[in-house]
């Protein structure tokens, strides 16, 4: 029985087409050309792509840090991770989390104490400006709780200093409002593992004292972080109440329910060791995973730990004289995107390139089990995750994506591509939440309150609907045939029009920021055949407002701190391409913006076929973390001036599989227990 109807190739349903101007054409089939060889150039041989995931110095200062406590410090590695972080101080003293940003508190505390752990003294020049920096910023008692727990761990703070984070979080059962499976995946990552630190305040040693006490603006306010709000009866003081009151707790001599509770943290931890490279693949939760092996008894070199070791270590780039660490890496990300771009730049739908990187994805589908099942009953597992494993925690929006990019090869094991394109769009449907939209890796996932928790000031304590989520779901179902009409397309449409900013943007929560939102939601809108709405002319106009004097777009990353700052800053090539996708989905085809746009596109691509750009436009946690996708700067404009060409033209596309709607209600899902 057949699961979809294969389509083949066919017409473009907008019939928006409009010849590209003489002058124009050369240059544009050109830099298409160069850019798919380019692209085709760095897939590795196993099918897959894998651009670096830079992030900010923090990393390598924890890295040095955590070395030295697992007593794997060697001077030559610890050199060239403080040659890179010394590379990156500011002129002001301090260190920033972005590319082109101001100096960051925690930024700068951690690099201080990871130059003084690499033989840096605390009175040498370097230092001593960026005590003075974290000065100005407000102190070491103004950190965070996180920065604040790290030192806590080797003795540089009393754990006064740092919030209450007790394993007893373990025996709060699913249906209590506070629960382990109410925090985000990666807060699960980060925060179990911490519990067991906690419980056993660790000294670590390490290679010589920390010294911070010079750090503090105020030493007789060290507690700063705990001050009560001002309105007496908020979350913020009731969480407050509630950690003064764990931490009275952890003074009694005899906690019956702490054995019990460790163990439950000990045994979700190697539990979720298990079918992943490292706790949810990401490097703060495997870092707190070792220190908490270490913490239980487990030596650097006991077999499981020395493989956690040897995970993390996957993550450092030496290069010269420094080394260098990434995050997590993106694997099936940057596969699916580069796939659509090569796609729709009209490779053939059988190219030996997208037929053995479909293979590669078709292989790691995840249809294991996960934490999401917990508030997702009775649905089989069927999206894919963003790193090479990570069978816990795959992900909606690598799922979207990566179903947008098989539909459209032409491979030729049929049955195999199309059960795994229903499996995959069934668990996407069943990810969707009451709100109508979509989170990133978890159902529901919307208890707003937590975020005044202590720990919770890394700004991601929940994972809620999001509009690029939510768009990519609504542009992938609606390229299977899903019409708007459809009640979960509607759904996820009210959610979207509800999210849309005054001026007519969306906020970019996984990427910089209206700019990207912005294109991603018209996209979808596209896809179902809504651009005629306001809504969606009011966003057009947005773009066509915020669009550079160059032709391009650029969006600053202190847009999520200043919303007055939406859609301004330096253009760079991934945003000039989204703002390109957006202008295309909604705009005239034949108008100066769009012309304006992919001139700037064409004039900035390197001779080799790629484009280069230094700031950050990958957005970790908004207000605290961001990264810079090597491959943004690849995929995405190849993806944008294809696009336009294949438009012009109004170019027939490969479409292998279209889906009824029918074929996926809930209820006729095959069912198996949670």
């Amino acid at each position: 029985m057949a699961l979809g109807a294969r389509i083949q190739f066919e017409e473009r349903p907008d019939q928006r087409s409009a010849g590209v101007f003489p002058a124009l054409a050369e240059r544009l089939n050109d830099a298409i050309e160069r850019g798919v060889r380019h692209l085709l150039s760095l897939q590795a041989s196993e099918g897959y792509w894998l651009g670096e995931l830079e992030a900010d110095t923090t990393l390598e200062s924890d890295y040095i840090f955590y070395l030295n406590v697992i007593g794997k410090a060697k001077p030559e590695r610890i050199a060239k991770l403080a040659n890179y972080v010394r590379r990156r101080q500011l002129p002001d003293g301090g260190w920033n989390i972005y590319y082109g940003g101001p100096s960051e508190l925690n930024a700068t505390v951690k690099a201080y104490v990871g130059l003084q752990l690499s033989g840096e003294s605390p009175d040498s020049e370097q230092l001593q400006r960026a005590r003075r920096r974290v000065h100005e910023l407000g102190g070491l008692e103004s950190a965070n709780s996180y920065t604040r727990l790290y030192l806590a761990l080797v003795g540089a703070l009393g754990w006064d200093m740092a919030p209450a984070v007790p394993p007893e979080l373990m025996l709060l059962p699913n249906w209590f409002a506070i629960n382990i499976y109410e925090m985000s995946s990666w807060t699960r990552g980060i925060v179990i593992p911490l519990t067991i630190l906690y419980a056993k305040k660790p000294r670590f040693a390490v290679n010589g004292p920390i010294a911070v006490d010079a750090l503090f603006l105020d030493p007789s306010r060290k507690a700063l972080a705990f001050d009560w709000d001002k309105e007496l009866f908020s979350w913020r003081n009731f969480f407050l109440a509630l950690d003064r009151g764990l931490k009275l707790y952890e003074r009694l001599p005899w906690k019956p329910l702490r054995q019990r509770a460790l163990g439950q943290a000990k045994e979700w931890m190697l539990a979720h060791l298990d079918r992943s490279d490292g706790l949810a693949a990401i490097y703060p939760a495997m870092m707190n995973s070792i220190f908490a092996l270490v913490a239980l008894g487990h030596s650097p070199d006991d077999p499981i730990t020395a493989r956690e070791i040897g995970e993390l270590g996957r993550f450092e780039i030496e290069e010269g004289e420094t080394i260098r660490m990434q995050p997590c890496v993106s694997p099936v990300w940057d596969t699916a995107i580069a796939l659509v771009a090569l796609e729709e730049a009209g490779l053939p739908p059988d190219h030996p390139a997208l037929i053995k990187s479909a293979d590669w994805l078709l292989e790691n589908q995840i249809t294991a089990r996960g934490d999401w099942m917990l508030k997702t009953r009775g649905v089989l597992p069927g999206g894919w995750a963003f790193e090479f494993r990570n069978e816990w925690y795959p992900d909606v929006d690598d799922t979207a994506f990566v179903l947008m990019a098989l539909q459209r090869i032409d491979y030729p094991d049929k049955t195999r591509v199309e059960n795994a394109i229903r499996r995959g769009l069934a668990w996407l449907l069943a990810m969707q939440n009451d709100d109508g939209g979509w989170g990133a890796f978890d159902h529901n996932n919307d208890r707003r309150f937590l975020c005044h928790i202590p720990f919770a000031d890394h700004n991601a304590m929940i994972d809620p609907s999001t509009a690029d989520v939510t768009a990519r779901v609504l542009e992938c179902l609606g390229r299977f045939g899903w019409p708007a009409t459809h009640p979960a397309m509607q759904r996820g449409v009210r959610f979207l029009v509800k999210d849309q900013a005054t001026e007519g943007p969306w906020f970019g929560r996984w990427g910089v920021n209206y700019v990207y939102g912005t294109s991603g939601v018209l996209r979808a809108l596209e896809t179902i055949q809504l651009t005629a709405q306001d809504y969606c002319r009011r966003a057009v106009q947005w773009l066509r407002d915020v669009q550079n004097s160059d032709g391009g777009f650029g969006e600053s990353i202190a847009s999520y701190y200043d919303s007055a700052l939406k859609g301004k800053g330096t253009s760079t090539a991934s945003q000039t391409a989204w703002g390109l996708i957006g202008l295309l989905a909604g705009g005239e085809l034949g108008e100066s913006a769009i012309l304006r746009a992919v001139t700037h596109l064409i004039e900035q691509q390197e001779a080799n076929g790629s484009w280069s750009e230094d700031e950050f436009t990958g957005t970790g946690f908004p207000c605290v973390f961001y990264l810079k996708y090597h491959l943004y700067g690849n995929y995405f404009p190849l993806y944008a001036l294809a696009r336009y060409c294949n438009m012009t033209q109004n170019a027939a596309q490969f479409c292998g599989l279209r889906v009824q709607p029918r074929e996926f209600e809930r209820q006729n899902l095959v069912r198996e227990s949670a």
